[in-house]
């Protein structure tokens, strides 16, 4: 179990990313949470496996047909033990 926090930079407020995410991430059954971020950003943590975790990376990177990713940052992090994983408002 390996927890990492993403943060993803571009278009990716207002054209459904965190929902996007959310569906990716219990897709891969990974926990943890999503946000928007006062910058135009979006934060993520995910808690899962470590291919489970490198597959969300991917899609991330792709985000839903409105996103445009400019910049996709990964931190490894000491799990949190989520139970599962939400969007945060």
């Amino acid at each position: 179990m390996k927890r990492l926090n993403i943060r993803v930079e571009g278009r990716v407020q207002g054209v459904f990313y965190r929902a996007f995410v959310q569906e990716v991430a219990l897709q891969l059954n990974i926990r943890g949470f999503v946000q928007n971020e006062a910058d135009g950003s979006v934060y993520i943590e995910a808690e899962g496996d470590d291919n489970d975790l490198q597959q969300l990376i991917a899609r991330c990177r792709q985000g839903p047909p409105r996103a445009q990713v400019s910049n996709l940052s990964v931190e490894e992090a000491p799990p949190k033990q989520f139970s599962y994983f939400r969007i945060s408002r």
